[in-house]
């Protein structure tokens, strides 16, 4: 029995505030019992739901030197759909109204905090792994301590490490000498072929070079990270490490995204009759929105954090031109000031077209993707992606730009040889996605069986985690051997 540690700063069902959470909380099930014994490590936020906590039990606790101060480490564990748990207690580090908070310095105090006793409660709870999984930079110190502080210990010997990309764009960066003093590591340690990245101090770097393997979340990220654009600085390093690094695509919960049984939309549907029943989805959400009610009007959804990132220049440059077209707009986020506010504006002066939904709700995103005819993801970058996913999952086409995990999981329609789940453009510009936007409009007006037959082939793609699951192990068994 091979025994594998996940280690995160969040996991469903506990807590979660993106896609890290999901891979966390989902992975692990789809792992095969028979041959790996999975366990998890997060911190135990105050800021949980009190359901999630009411399934924690005391495990045990101690105090543990760091930051130059004796500091308490509680234990508390629970099982979920047959996964241990062990969440790391202190509410000095883990209080507050959410899980994260905008003083960087703090965050990496926070984070080298639940490396340490991450590390340091395995003797305690008697679980020795042979590999230790860890997810974007609130992790990075974990393959640098195992290095450091626990090597001496005959306990530790031999665990591997696997360091994975969730979003290059965080890394946990401050300046050397604080970082330094919380840490506890020596100077060896902050050298630019270590924890040093152009003067600062870099968490997720130091991750990724003392990681055994590396992995980020599609295929077409792993490359685009090694260039320059994409690589946040740390392209060299991602390219010295090339031969360690590998893609694979996050997949999503089928259970949980299942148009078949989904309790929180209007009408189920599946692959067979979704061309009678899914228009009924979109009816009801545009009477609950307030929109026109109007069955053959091209609905998109949006479901995404407003931020540059997701492409949302893009949409705010033509949304005046797009609200010409007969298509209505329903969006949900929260994110940047300057996006929940054109939203607002659009609903404002489109009302009986554009929704727009400026907070975030699991119970109306379901609804979207039932009730859309495309879906809109036009991102700058995008390592994985899981709305695409949901959206082919619900007989939603989606409307991508081609970069990341979107390239890698969306095939471009092809109207001459009739294949594609979906449409894309390559270049981040906003007439080029009004182009795509408006080609889809006219397949889905003028040629409706195409149209239907692009949703059949998405709804027949696979994404569930059980595929992703099997790249995993096949990993898992490569470095544990």
């Amino acid at each position: 029995m091979k025994k594998i540690l996940f280690v995160a700063s969040e996991g469903v069902p506990f807590i979660k505030t993106g896609g890290l959470a999901d891979v966390v909380g989902s992975l692990p099930k789809c792992l095969d019992r028979k041959y790996y014994d999975v366990r998890i490590i997060i911190p135990k936020y105050t800021c949980m739901k009190q359901e999630m906590k009411d399934k924690l039990k005391y495990n045990q606790s101690f105090y543990m030197d760091f930051n130059w101060r004796s500091v308490y480490v509680g234990i508390m564990e629970a099982e979920v759909d047959g996964i241990k748990y062990y969440l790391i207690d202190n509410e000095g580090y883990f209080g507050g109204p959410k899980p994260y908070c905008d003083d960087p310095l703090w965050e990496i105090e926070k984070y080298a905090f639940f490396c340490r006793a991450a590390l340091s409660i395995l003797p305690i709870i008697d679980f020795k792994p042979d590999l230790i999984h860890c997810h974007d930079w609130q992790t990075g110190l974990i393959p640098v301590y195992l290095h450091e502080r626990f090597a001496g210990g005959e306990f530790y010997q031999g665990i591997k490490t696997v360091m994975t990309i969730h979003n290059l764009k965080f890394q946990g960066k401050w300046s050397v000498e604080d970082v330094k003093s919380i840490t506890g590591l020596s100077d060896y340690y902050f050298a630019p072929d270590k924890l040093e990245a152009y003067k600062d101090a870099n968490l997720l770097k130091g991750g990724l070079v003392y990681a055994d393997a590396i992995t980020t979340v599609s295929d077409t990220y792993a490359e685009e990270i090694k260039t320059a654009f994409y690589g946040e600085g740390l392209d060299g390093l991602l390219n010295a490490r090339a031969g360690s690094l590998r893609g694979i695509v996050n997949g999503i919960d089928y259970e949980e995204f299942n148009p078949e049984t989904d309790k929180y939309i209007e009408q189920n549907y599946n692959a067979i009759n979704f061309r009678k029943e899914k228009v009924k989805n979109k009816l009801k959400l545009q009477e609950e929105l307030g929109l026109d009610k109007d069955a053959g009007t091209m609905m998109i959804g949006i479901v995404s954090r407003l931020t540059d990132q997701k492409g949302f220049d893009l949409i705010a440059y033509v949304m005046d031109e797009l609200c010409q077209d007969r298509v209505q707009i329903v969006a949900l986020g929260t994110g940047e000031e300057r996006y929940e506010n054109m939203f607002r504006h659009f609903d404002w002066k489109y009302g009986n077209k554009v929704s727009g939904n400026i907070y975030y709700s699991n119970t109306l995103s379901h609804k979207i993707y039932a009730a859309s005819d495309a879906f809109l993801m036009p991102s700058l970058f995008e390592p994985c992606g899981l709305s695409q996913l949901m959206a082919l999952r619900y007989g939603t086409v989606p409307i991508v730009r081609e970069t990341g995990g979107l390239k890698d999981t969306v095939q471009a329609y092809n109207e001459y040889d009739s294949t594609g789940t979906g449409f894309s453009f390559t270049n981040y510009n906003a007439h080029e996605m009004l182009r795509t936007i408006r080609y889809a409009e006219h397949i889905y007006y003028d040629k409706k069986r195409e149209w239907n037959k692009i949703i059949d082939r998405g709804m027949k793609a696979d994404f569930s985690w059980e595929q992703s699951a099997k790249k995993y192990q096949e990993m898992y068994d490569w470095l544990i051997g």
